[in-house]
């Protein structure tokens, strides 16, 4: 089986080196790519915003499988145009992938579900977001309705700052909204769930770390790090998300014309009001995707494949190593605002050295001096380890061996729940 990988960042590396242990995969592309991919498949430039760009790439390569990573090309209709050519792809319709592309579309969807979430108003003027504020009381939960690469929420106490937030959502112009949302107490969880439109397996828990500093201080980020699995989670958590989350939202997406394929991540909050749905994502989450693909035994490119060509309820169960990975992810100089790029990388083999520990690249670049940064998330230090502490410990040591001029990362990644690493 030939796989082309659409995406740059250290979840596309994650895939990458998933794949690559599955031995019923042979060739595998990835587009673009990044330096650290590169070094371990062939990559191909194409626009990843562009659908048809896409598409006329998988035509070309003449692979069986293409599986998109990102989500913009996923709203602009990436996997449409793949399959257009006859090439099944892992990766949900522009039609579907709205789950993630608006939020208020994934609103609608859960309450049609009958899925527990956080009430909301969508909004379209600011009279309407003031009255939403004064409803909700803080902590204000203020939300792009669109795509915002990881950073259009704002959750804070300051009301001037979450209208703020709003009148710069809405300033956008044309359609644009904004989504005031209650506050949901309570640890957050992400689990994923690979699906055929029909049948839906979920993977293993996972949980993130959205802020940019250490103790959950300064902006919200792309990801900054996570861990599997979650040792304080309820037993019963997957199979309770899976029966009255994941499956409802599946089946309604089916019943609505719109079956979704690929991957569906429910953000959870565990409140004392029971399990909600913070919001939906239409791909593979990153960082979490990370630590989870590396915890899992069975061969994905099959898993991929069945899900893509509507065969997932045929699959045997998946298996799962023991133990945990810990992700950390290095960050450039001023990210997430204004990420400086173009830093000599150093440390990589030396770091990949340490046990347990695959160095997963995002924002790099190969130049004749070495490989630089090129992004505001560079590098994602994944480490298995017989426990969480003992993931955690291989991931900071490998982390000290990384230099990068003013770059930072969160020093408390699982600490928490690994509190002896």
């Amino acid at each position: 089986m030939e796989i082309l990988v659409i995406g740059s960042g250290a979840r596309e590396h994650a895939l990458v080196t998933a794949l690559k242990l599955d031995e019923t995969v042979g060739r595998i592309i990835c587009a673009p790519g990044n330096a650290g991919i590169a070094r371990d498949v062939q990559t191909r430039e194409v626009d990843a915003t562009s659908a048809q760009a896409i598409g006329d790439l998988a035509a070309e390569l003449r692979v069986d499988l293409v599986v998109i990573g990102p989500e913009v090309p996923l709203v602009a209709g990436a996997a449409d145009a793949v399959r257009a050519h006859g090439i099944a792809c892992f990766g949900p319709s522009a039609a579907a992938a709205q789950l993630e592309g608006s939020k208020a579309f994934a609103k609608l969807v859960m309450d049609e579900a009958g899925v527990d979430t956080a009430r909301a108003r969508v909004c379209k003027a600011l009279d309407e977001v003031a009255a939403a504020l004064d409803e909700f009381g803080a902590p204000h939960v203020v939300k792009d309705d669109g795509l915002a690469a990881g950073k259009g929420v704002v959750v804070t106490s300051d009301r001037d700052e979450a209208f703020a937030h709003a009148r710069v959502c809405l300033d956008r112009g044309g359609d644009a909204r904004v989504v005031i949302e209650e506050y949901l107490d309570g640890p957050e969880v992400s689990l994923f769930g690979i699906t055929d439109g029909t049948t839906i397996i979920p993977l293993e828990p996972a949980q993130d770390f959205k802020r940019a500093f250490d103790g959950d201080a300064g902006p919200n980020t792309g990801g900054m790090g996570a861990y599997s699995p979650l040792p304080w989670a309820p037993a019963d958590l997957v199979a309770d998300v899976t029966e009255h989350v994941l499956q409802p939202m599946i089946d309604t997406m089916r019943e609505r014309g719109t079956p979704f394929v690929g991957l569906l991540y429910a953000g959870l909050a565990l409140t004392s009001r029971g399990t909600r749905v913070i919001e939906f994502n239409a791909r593979f989450g990153d960082p979490e995707t990370q630590g989870v693909l590396a915890r899992l035994a069975s061969p994905l490119g099959q898993v991929l494949l069945a899900a893509a060509t509507g065969t997932l309820g045929a699959l045997p169960p998946l298996e799962w190593h023991q133990g945990a990975a810990v992700t950390v992810v290095i960050a450039s100089k001023g990210y997430p605002e204004n990420p400086v790029t173009g830093d000599l990388i150093g440390g990589l083999d030396e770091a990949g050295a340490v046990e347990g520990v695959t160095v997963l690249h995002a924002g790099t670049r190969a130049t004749a001096d070495g490989i630089v940064t090129a992004g505001g998330r560079v590098l994602s230090i994944t480490a298995q380890g017989e426990s969480l502490a003992q993931a955690r410990k291989r991931a900071y040591e490998a982390l000290d061996r990384i230099s990068i001029e003013g770059a930072h990362h969160r020093s408390d990644i699982a600490r928490a729940a690994a509190p002896d690493a």
